[in-house]
């Protein structure tokens, strides 16, 4: 008997095959039938009409930080209820294991880590964590049982650095004892089924006391030696982040990418690829590093996003304006210096000269100030403001826009929520996305979900992708659009039995209604664990999640089932080839 057959669905099946019409039925946990049209006989203990229903592979997820929020939220929302079943974590070279059992601070030194690099609630890691963990397999079988999504998790190098280095681990170099020692922990990591090494170079990194985190501190040498031990276990994988991945690269980046994954032989994947024709130089120098590997034995890919994710900003909490060169030093200051700073004409036009030089890189584009649009306001002389925009407001007030943003948010006391437009929303830039989305080494992702959670929310990136390609530019058709969420990542980490309704593959499953699938806009939420707040996006036309053949979601409401897997490195996934 079948567990659950879905009849009469316009089956996309994640190869980008042509979409046909077809019944599947599952049955423990897989895919056990897939048939015309009423055409299967064995009796099912459920049963649902579909017609005019899309059903496809669940969508892979290649670049999350659901590291923490899986043990206070083990439906990964929100991107569960926009279609993703499988996520990979522990990316960017952070990771909450492994923890050295004799230093019970290192637990508080990674808390305060994550919520600085990625954005997260300190409370909420405070008291949504049990933290009982010392090594990376203790981390994962704390997760065993208790998720509703498939997860794989990469092993940080900032973690196995703090593990063997302690304190010295930032700012200083391993003894070859402690490379030994950092080597046989990531060796144990992957035996426990970590899925490979993450690791971060990007001076835009910086831990919970203000230095670069420990991996920054790392030699070529260092890097190559954990490399080479990541091609050594079955199914592994390497990401790695560097200065140059915000803009573009620079040449001892690209030798280092290449050196990595050509000492593994394994693939490497960075994000994010930022596509905008306006810098057209831009790609062709961010894909060098592709094909230098595909000649060297390696094989490294890129990700970027299919969507514009919008951010939420102020001028009074860590986000993306701290990162351009020099502003980090004015927007760390108490607040009322930092006003008084701000409020300076000479200091703003020197953080406007920085924001607009070549060293400022990708972060160019958030110095248009006269396109913000204010947000939330809190003061009473700031009423009415809410949705406009900052270069209407600044010619009525005879201010230059960057002043005006200045005064709007110091009457908040610099609480006043900024939404920056996109300046890479033109056609040009589209059909650049179009043609780069075909190169062989891209890959859609980066949603960071899970991170900068007051920030941003690119979960949704999966419906509102697929709603574009059905109702807005169409810039691929649904077939492909399909493929490029569930196959291709699934092929990029080698999973087995994932990313395709096959007869045999697990069954994971998004069904939606074509007509109606996109991602509602970015709402503030306090949902977090200490009332804590986050960005979330109601997912339109989702009608049923499954993992495993089980249900998670219906209509975007969890069901409460948790059949998700960890997946582990070897057993869940299988070498990935780079020649």
């Amino acid at each position: 008997m079948l567990d659950h057959l879905i009849k009469g669905a316009t089956l996309v099946d994640g190869t980008g095959a042509p979409a046909r019409p077809a019944d599947v039925g599952i049955r423990g946990g897989r895919i056990a039938v897939i048939a015309d049209p009423g055409t299967i006989q064995e009796p099912a203990a459920g049963t649902e009409d579909a017609t005019g229903l899309v059903l496809t592979p669940g969508f892979v997820d290649p670049h999350t930080h659901y590291d923490a929020q899986l043990f206070w939220d083990p439906y990964a929302t929100p991107s569960m209820n926009h279609g993703v079943t499988t996520v990979a974590g522990g990316n960017c070279g952070f990771t909450l294991a492994p923890l050295h059992p004799d230093r019970p601070e290192d637990a508080d030194y990674t808390r305060r880590m994550m919520s600085k690099v990625e954005g997260m609630s300190l409370k909420a890691l405070e008291e949504g964590v049990s933290w009982g963990w010392a090594g990376f397999g203790d981390y994962l079988s704390a997760l065993d049982g208790r998720i509703a999504v498939n997860a794989g998790f990469m092993v940080g190098h900032c973690a196995l650095r703090r593990h063997v280095m302690g304190p010295d681990a930032v700012g200083g170099q391993p003894t070859p004892e402690q490379l030994d020692a950092m080597l046989a922990l990531l060796h144990d990591a992957m035996d426990s089924g970590a899925w490979g090494l993450s690791t971060t170079q990007s001076s835009t990194h910086s831990d919970g006391d203000g230095k670069p985190v420990a991996s920054r501190h790392a030699l070529p040498a260092e890097l190559l030696a954990l490399s080479r031990a990541v091609g050594e276990h079955e199914g592994t994988q390497l990401e790695a982040i560097v200065a140059g991945c915000l803009d573009q690269f620079a040449d001892d980046e690209i030798d280092l990418l290449v050196d990595m994954s050509a000492a593994a032989g394994r693939p490497l994947n960075w994000n994010v690829l930022t596509i905008d024709a306006a810098v057209p130089e831009r790609v062709p120098r961010q894909l060098v590093p592709s094909e230098r590997a595909r000649k060297a034995g390696g094989r490294i890919v890129a990700l970027t996003m299919p969507i514009l994710t919008p951010m939420n900003m102020s001028l009074g909490t860590f986000c993306a304006l701290n990162l351009i060169p020099g502003w980090g030093e004015i927007l760390g200051l108490p607040v009322p210096e930092r006003i008084e700073r701000l409020r300076d004409a000479g200091v703003r036009a020197e953080m406007l000269r920085r924001a607009d030089s070549k060293e400022a890189g990708i972060f160019r584009r958030l110095a248009d100030f006269g396109r913000y649009v204010i947000g939330d306001t809190y003061s009473s002389v700031n009423e009415g403001l809410s949705g406009r925009v900052v270069g209407d407001i600044a010619a009525e007030r005879g201010l230059d826009p960057f002043h005006c943003l200045v005064e709007i948010c110091a009457n908040d006391r610099l609480r006043t929520v900024l939404w920056p437009m996109p300046t890479d929303n033109d056609p040009a830039t589209w059909a650049l996305r179009r043609e780069t989305w075909e190169h062989e080494d891209v890959l859609l992702g980066g949603s960071d979900a899970g991170a900068h959670l007051d920030r941003m929310c690119g979960a949704p990136y999966t419906t509102r992708f697929l709603g574009d390609c059905l109702r807005g530019r169409k810039l691929v058709p649904l077939e492909r659009a399909v493929q490029m969420l569930t196959d291709d990542p699934a092929r990029l980490f080698g999973l087995r039995e994932r990313g395709r309704i096959a007869e045999g593959f697990h069954a994971d499953l998004v069904l939606f209604d074509p007509e109606r699938i996109e991602a509602g806009p970015a709402t503030l939420v306090h949902d977090l664990p200490g009332d804590s707040p986050r960005l979330d996006s109601k997912a339109i036309g989702i009608v049923s999640v499954r993992v495993n053949g089980v249900e998670t979601l219906r209509d975007d409401r969890v069901t409460g089932a948790v059949p998700g897997t960890v997946l582990r490195s070897g057993r869940d996934t299988r070498t990935v080839s780079t020649k």
